[in-house]
């Protein structure tokens, strides 16, 4: 296991070092510990454990110091990337298996949907196409991300606000406030927290489609990309305006 410490904000430096240090001692395990991660260093250690086999995985922890009344400071760890074992299997199954019909299909349809959103310059960078249901788009703000997707079994697309748990009740609060505006916006009324029992939240707007039918998806993708760019406007600066501290006397490793 190698393991890369940095107080402060990630960069790209101690990234570029836990990669040479994996490679030279041959690591089954990598993690990398930071006063904060930021998405694109997050969205790099995603990339990775998508894109590597079973036998080595990556991680990416922020650190806090949490001190509470005249008590000494003590540290929290929290898990912001890891591999997901899911999405590990599923791999495995479908390189032994092939894939089916349904990934193929979607695998099609998020290539030509990464093409067009790309076209459009509405976003810095896109990920690359996989054969599942969804497909995740930056907001610019770590735990919070758009995330389209394609149901083949229920016959919808759409896309969603994904607030991950750790941050989800504090996020979804404050948004709500700004509920109705955000919906004069977009031009929509969306679903809020539709499974109010997860600990992840998500603000969705979908609609019916035929996803069999290929003639139909220039219609299906229009509507997509118009609404991912709505989404982004209507969403992306009040994502980073956010309040997100995970506790009040929370000890700021950035200013230390």
């Amino acid at each position: 296991m190698v393991i890369e410490n940095q107080l402060g904000k990630s960069d790209h430096d101690h990234l570029g070092k836990l990669l040479t240090y994996g490679s030279a001692l041959d690591a089954s395990a990598v993690v990398w510990i930071a006063g904060r991660l930021t998405e694109e260093h997050k969205k790099a250690l995603d990339w990775l454990n998508d894109h590597t086999t079973e036998e080595l995985s990556f991680y990416g922890v922020e650190v806090e110091l949490w001190k509470i009344g005249d008590s000494s400071p003590a540290v929290r760890f929290n898990v912001i990337s890891k591999p997901s074992e899911v999405e590990r299997k599923t791999a495995i199954v479908a390189a032994k298996e092939g894939v089916t019909d349904a990934k193929r299909l979607q695998l099609e349809f998020w290539t030509e949907f990464e093409k067009r959103l790309r076209e459009t310059h509405a976003v810095p960078s896109t990920q690359a196409p996989r054969p599942q249901y969804w497909y995740d788009v930056s907001l610019g703000r770590s735990g919070i991300h758009l995330s389209n997707f394609a149901n083949t079994y229920e016959n919808r697309v759409g896309l969603r606000v994904y607030l991950t748990s750790q941050i989800a009740d504090q996020a979804l609060d404050q948004l709500l406030k700004e509920k109705e505006t955000i919906e004069k916006e977009i031009g929509a009324k969306l679903t809020w927290n539709p499974y109010p029992d997860k600990k992840d939240k998500t603000i969705l707007l979908d609609r019916p489609a035929e996803l069999e039918k290929r003639d139909r998806w220039p219609e299906y993708l229009n509507w997509l990309i118009d609404h991912n760019i709505k989404f982004r406007k209507a969403f992306g600066l009040r994502v980073k305006k956010l309040d997100l501290a995970r506790n009040e006397n929370k000890v700021d490793l950035d200013n230390l």
